[in-house]
């Protein structure tokens, strides 16, 4: 199973990070060991003293796919859910002045928490799903997908040019504005809608 998420998929999420609007999707990938255990917490890892929460909708693949067009990228998941990517801020500014890779920032373990899923077929509109993150019950994040620079459909088809998706891939599709750091103690909620789909604590 693989993690495959985009960055600076939300204009005004570029921005405030004060990174280009990009052209293409920006693609890096994170282990099946960034996904917490369920009902864990998040631990706070002891490398970072500045770690983000950046909630984004995740789609499910469902069957095996390569060079999909985006016609028929529809065709390839059933369910979207909701996931916190979560990022070492202070990792990732070094990285970046050097031009290296993320993943040291992005990638480590428990870095992909993941909620529950809804079926897409209990979901009015796909091209205007609303998500938000509430961090102690104070909403601190809310995107709608119709803001995403690169549609769901979009994405799938491009990834699908360069990794082979199999059934159980899972797409974290980019975060809205909004990105704060994270304390221990913090209890984040993230909701598709108005439904509850993910709570984690943080230690």
């Amino acid at each position: 199973m693989k993690i495959i998420c985009i960055g600076r998929n939300y204009r005004a999420h570029a921005k405030e990070l004060k990174n280009e609007v990009p052209t293409e999707p920006v693609i890096f990938l994170k282990p099946q060991t960034a996904i917490p255990p369920k009902k864990h917490p998040f631990f706070y890892p002891d490398f970072s003293q500045d770690v983000h929460f950046e909630v984004e909708l995740v789609v499910k693949i469902n069957k095996i796919g390569k060079h999909i067009e985006e016609r028929f990228a529809h065709k390839y998941y059933d369910e979207i859910g909701i996931g916190i990517d979560f990022t070492a801020r202070d990792i990732q500014e070094e990285c970046k002045k050097k031009g290296l890779p993320w993943e040291k920032a992005k990638a480590f373990d428990g870095s992909a928490a993941l909620g529950e899923f809804i079926h897409k077929k209990d979901i009015e509109d796909l091209n205007s799903i609303e998500f938000s993150l509430k961090q102690n019950g104070v909403e601190k994040q809310k995107g709608i997908s119709s803001d995403m620079i690169f549609s769901i459909d979009q994405l799938i088809s491009y990834v699908s040019k360069y990794f082979t998706l199999k059934i159980g891939d899972l797409i974290y599709t980019g975060t809205p504005k909004g990105v704060g750091p994270i304390e221990k103690g913090d209890l984040l909620e993230a909701f598709i809608y108005n439904k509850k789909l993910l709570e984690i604590k943080v230690r």
